[in-house]
Parts: structure tokens; sequence; C-alpha cells
């Protein structure tokens, strides 16, 4: 039997430094979703840190997309850390957890579905930005 249904929860988890531009955000998500053949109306939502709730990047892209943006705690994250494909120490100075993209993209996938989630594009950095893919059945 196939882990993968017809159609997967599918998360975007992001990352990025204070005032990136939501065209930077745009460029490395349209990027990672072409390079995967992902079409954007399968993205079901994005997630990021709590700490970057204010981040007005993040919030222009989620409301170019009509995608909701959900927000964790480092604690919520950290949880994650063993299935991340990077860790970054400056990251957990920083934020308390390994990776954000990752580790965002896997707790929503897993909120969403309600079921286990999987990394389907680890961490892909541009310029400012982070953005990783994760799914769930």
């Amino acid at each position: 039997m196939t882990e993968i249904s017809t159609a997967p929860t599918l998360v975007v988890g992001l990352g990025c430094q204070r005032g990136c531009p939501v065209s930077t955000l745009r460029a490395l998500l349209d990027q990672a979703l072409q390079a995967h053949k992902i079409e954007l109306h399968q993205i079901k939502g994005l997630a990021s840190i709590d700490l970057k709730r204010e981040e007005p990047g993040l919030i222009e892209l989620a409301e170019q997309l009509a995608l909701p943006l959900m927000y964790f705690s480092s604690e919520q994250l950290a949880g994650y850390q063993p299935q991340l494909s990077h860790r970054s120490d400056i990251a957990f100075e920083r934020t308390g957890c390994y990776g954000v993209a990752e580790s965002a993209a896997l707790a929503l996938a897993e909120h969403l579905a309600q079921a286990p989630a999987k990394l389907l594009i680890s961490r892909q950095k541009y310029a400012q930005a982070t953005l990783a893919l994760a799914g769930a059945a």
C-alpha cells in the first residue's frame, strides 16, 4: 500500500530576515514549486514562527495567494528537530528552534491533516528567506 494519497495536504513553511520583501518570498516559492512540479493551487497554507507574526512580507504573501498563514511557537517547533534536514545554530540562537521553515511546514501539515507529516522539499535558501514544503496524507 502506498503512503501517498491522491490529495495530500501540502503546506509551505517560511523563515525570513526582518524586512524581507514579499517579492523575495514569492520568487523562492515559485522557484521551489516549479522545480518540484507542484501547482500553487495544491498548497493549503503557509506557516512560520510566531516571532514573525508582524512580518509584512509574510502577511502580504499570504494575502496575494489567498492562503491562511499560521504561526507556531518555538516550543511547538522544537519537537520537529529530529526530522529536520538542516540544523542552524544561528536560527536556534535567534528563535529557540533549529529550523523555522522545515519545522513550521511539518507543524502545519500535521495540524491540518491530523496525521504525521514529512518534508517533501527540504530547506531552500534564497536571499533573506528560507522555504520548506511538507505534506501529510
